[in-house]
């Protein structure tokens, strides 16, 4: 495949690629780690809840600043994925094997892993409680639990599954039934839905549709496909800009996009879905499908739900510049848990990482966290199989874009980095805590044009 470098030319960006070369040669390898030592303390300085891109990420980070024996994560997961390849992996770009490692391998070295889950939150005594019946206690709590799939709240799922024509590229045992479903496309419609709560990379739901259309025109099958794309949103995406290049795509390709549309149930055996009239409450729609992908409704996870660490709606309650909590000064969140007004990817706990050991770093000392998190966040919309529009943007839904190109154009370019280094980028860097975002690329680039 060609390299992101051959495709994007000029003395700017082989200055990027050194050094993100050195940034891997100055990472040292994580160590392979077998769980939770018999001698596993109840006490740590820095305690970590999840063991997702940003658990993984701010215990490298921390480990760095009070030493690894000082530092725990809480996860009970065996394997750690890369989910925003998933995308790829449903249209059959990528394999599956690829997304996942061994969650011992991306632990830090030394830093001691609790396979467990967590149960309780007691911010006011300072630790929390797991379901092995433990209680651990801590100086400074990270919160990056992610966020839950309810796929149980559309009715006949998430049973439905154990039916061809139907998959989901937000669940590792569902993706690639999305692949066989694209591959088994006979003739009918192909429906693709967007929940009425908040999502993880709210691009998604729609890449899958793009890189469908083009499958059937690769295929032969196009002419016998209905595309549709059922949304509970009133916009196809929050940006203008990009949401301007999406329409007009939309508009070549002849795809349907029916507003206000949210899924309530699924009835597999028919292969018929049921969606209701956001704008009319009680309206209902029966479509029929031959193929269906599902986007699930997400909230936050349950032990954070009726916790104190939540607001009202269930998120952890942090400060939108600095990520520290609203009520106790010694306890962080990042990630998909938070209720920060921006949306949850991937690359928002890259920048949102820089920001909180700042924080963390300055709380550390008695000082006041004076580094404030934009709202930073990257959606990179695959569009086909060898384009992207790469959105960036911050808490405004203003574009706040790191490349000297205009980003809503498709892009081969956009689509390898997509495809091939950010991947590399995240298990090689991101996870080592040597990734904050791509500010410093935008102020490289801003100085190139000057």
């Amino acid at each position: 495949m060609t390299p992101l470098a051959a495709v994007v030319s000029g003395p700017r960006v082989r200055l990027v690629a050194c050094l993100l070369r050195l940034g891997c040669q100055q990472a040292k390898p994580l160590q392979l780690h077998t769980g939770a030592s018999l001698a596993a303390k109840s006490h740590y300085e820095v305690l970590v809840l999840g063991g997702g891109s940003g658990g993984i990420t701010m215990a490298a980070r921390m480990k760095r600043k009070v030493g690894a024996e000082n530092v725990a994560i809480v996860e009970p997961s065996e394997r750690h994925f890369y989910q925003p390849i998933w995308t790829l992996v449903g249209a059959g770009a990528k394999p599956l094997a690829s997304s996942g490692r061994p969650t011992a391998s991306v632990i830090p070295s030394g830093v001691e892993w609790i396979k467990a889950r967590v149960v309780d939150l007691n911010p006011d005594k300072n630790c929390v409680h797991t379901d092995n019946d433990k209680e651990i206690s801590y100086k400074y709590l990270i919160i990056a639990l992610g966020i839950q799939l309810d796929y149980e709240k559309i009715k006949g799922l998430p049973e439905g599954f154990a039916h061809p024509q139907i998959g989901s590229n937000y669940s590792v045992r569902t993706v690639e039934k999305t692949w066989k479903a694209l591959q088994d496309f006979k003739e009918g419609n192909a429906i693709f839905t967007f929940p009425n709560t908040p999502v993880k990379c709210a691009g998604a739901p729609q890449k899958i549709m793009y890189l469908s259309e083009a499958y059937f025109r690769k295929t032969g099958k196009r002419s016998k496909a209905n595309i549709i794309f059922n949304t509970s949103l009133g916009a196809i995406f929050g940006v203008k800009k990009y949401a301007d290049a999406l329409q007009e795509i939309i508009r070549e390709r002849n795809l349907t996009v029916n507003y206000k549309q949210n899924l309530t149930e699924v009835r597999a055996d028919k292969q018929e879905a049921v969606f209701e009239n956001l704008d009319k409450p009680g309206e209902t729609q029966v479509i029929s499908y031959e193929m269906l992908h599902v986007t699930p409704p997400m909230s936050p996870p349950d032990v954070l739900k009726t916790s104190p660490v939540a607001d009202a709606a269930g998120w952890v309650d942090v400060d939108k510049d600095t990520l520290q909590h609203k009520r106790y000064p010694n306890v962080f969140g990042i990630g998909d848990c938070t209720n920060l007004p921006t949306s949850k990817t991937a690359a928002a706990v890259a920048a949102q990482s820089g920001i909180l050991d700042r924080t963390i770093s300055l709380m550390m000392k008695n000082q006041t966290p004076a580094k404030k998190y934009d709202g930073y966040t990257s959606c990179p919309l695959v569009t086909g199989y060898n384009r992207v529009i790469l959105a960036e943007f911050d808490y405004n839904a203003q574009p706040l874009e790191t490349f000297p190109f205009d980003q809503s154009k498709e892009r081969l370019s956009m689509y390898l980095m997509k495809a091939d280094m950010m991947p590399f980028l995240y298990w090689n860097v991101m996870l080592r805590g040597y990734w904050g975002g791509p500010a410093f690329l935008r102020k490289l680039f801003h100085l190139g044009r000057s």
